[in-house]
C-alpha cells in the first residue's frame, strides 16, 4: 500500500520551495513550543521572557529559527525487523528566547510494515522551561497530486476544543463541540461544515474520549473514500491541532505538483496552545532532571 505524506517536501525540497521559504512546516518537528504563544511573552518563576514574533502578533512553533529549521544529528539507526532512526538536537539557553539548555531526541520506528511510531523526549539541564513538541506532517491519503482533502472523512476522539480569538489564541475556555461545526465525534467529511469555520479548521481538540491501547489514546481516524486508505493516530498528548492547510498556497513539490489551500490535513498532537499563559490548561513546564515524553503511533490500513 502506497501512502503519500508531505515529508518529502521537507527532506528533499525543490529549490523553489527552499529558496522562497514557502513550505509551511512540511514534515517537521516543531518546538521548543509548538503552536502560538500570545504576544511572544510569558513569565516563569518571576522572570519575563520575550520570544520572536514570527506570526504577528504571536510567536509560532518556536520562533524564527525553531526546531524545524535547525540541523539535527543522527544519534542512532537500526536495521532489521523493526528499523528505526533516532535524531538528537541540543537547544541552548536563550535560543529563540527560551530559558535553559534542552536535550531533545526523536525516534521514528517502523514497528510493522504499515505502522510508524514516533517517540520524542526532552530533558532540561539547568532551568525549568516550557516544552511542547509537535509533528507537522500534512497528510493526503489520496496521493501526492490528488487535490484537496475536503472529501476525506475524519473522526476525532475529542468532545471539546479550546476556542480562539481573532489571532488564533485560545481564550482559556474548554468548549463542547456537540452541535457545532467542530464536532467530529462521528465520522464526517472534513469539508462538510468547513465553510462555517472562517478560513478552515486550525483548532486544538481536547483528546478526552478515545479508547486506549498500549497506554496511548485514540486521537484521530482519517479516510480517503476513493482509495479506501485509512490513517489511525494514537498518542499520549492532551491535545491535537486539527489543521486543514488553510495557508498553503502555490507550493511546488514532487514532480511539479502544486499544493494549494486544503491540500493536506495536519494532526499535530501537542500541549494546549498558549498553555504557558493559561493557568487552567495542562502545564507544559518541564523541570530540570524531569523528562518530557511525547509518543505517537500512525497505523495505516484499507477499509
Amino acid at each position: 500500500m502506497e501512502i503519500w505524506v508531505m515529508w518529502f517536501l521537507d527532506l528533499i525540497p525543490s529549490s523553489h520551495t527552499r529558496r522562497k521559504g514557502l513550505a509551511p512546516f512540511f514534515g517537521c518537528i516543531v518546538g521548543r513550543v509548538a503552536n502560538r504563544i500570545k504576544d511572544g511573552k510569558f513569565s516563569l518563576n518571576g522572570v519575563d521572557y520575550t520570544l520572536p514574533i514570527n506570526k504577528p502578533p504571536n510567536s509560532l512553533h518556536g520562533g524564527q529559527k525553531g526546531f524545524d529549521k535547525v540541523v539535527w544529528e543522527v544519534a542512532e539507526h537500526k536495521e532489521g525487523e523493526h528499523p528505526s532512526v533516532t535524531f538528537k538536537y541540543h537547544s541552548r539557553d536563550g535560543e529563540e528566547g527560551y530559558p535553559g539548555d534542552l536535550s531533545v531526541t526523536a525516534t521514528y520506528t517502523l514497528t510493522y510494515k504499515t505502522t510508524l511510531r514516533l517517540d520524542m523526549e526532552a530533558v532540561p539541564a539547568n532551568k525549568p522551561t516550557p516544552v511542547s513538541l509537535a509533528q507537522h506532517t500534512y497528510w493526503n491519503l489520496g496521493g501526492h497530486n490528488s487535490g484537496d482533502i475536503l472529501d476525506n472523512t475524519a473522526q476525532l476522539w475529542a468532545n471539546h476544543i479550546t476556542p480562539v480569538d481573532q489571532n488564533t489564541i485560545p481564550v482559556g475556555e474548554i468548549m463542547p463541540v456537540k452541535g457545532t461545526p467542530f464536532d467530529f465525534t462521528a465520522e464526517k467529511p472534513i469539508g462538510r461544515d468547513i465553510q462555517q469555520v472562517s478560513l478552515g479548521y486550525d483548532h486544538n481538540y481536547v483528546l478526552d474520549c478515545g479508547d486506549e491501547k498500549d497506554c496511548l489514546k485514540h486521537a484521530a481516524k482519517i479516510k480517503d473514500p476513493k482509495s479506501s486508505r485509512v490513517l489511525d493516530l494514537w498518542t499520549n498528548a492532551p491535545g491535537m491541532q486539527f489543521y486543514t492547510a488553510n495557508y498553503v498556497n502555490g507550493v511546488v513539490g514532487k514532480g511539479g505538483a502544486v499544493y494549494n489551500k486544503h491540500a493536506g490535513v495536519c494532526l499535530e498532537t501537542q500541549g494546549f496552545p498558549n498553555a504557558v499563559n493559561t493557568p487552567n490548561f495542562p502545564s507544559v513546564i518541564v523541570q530540570p532532571g524531569d523528562k518530557y515524553i511525547h509518543n505517537m503511533v500512525y497505523e495505516f490500513s484499507v477499509e
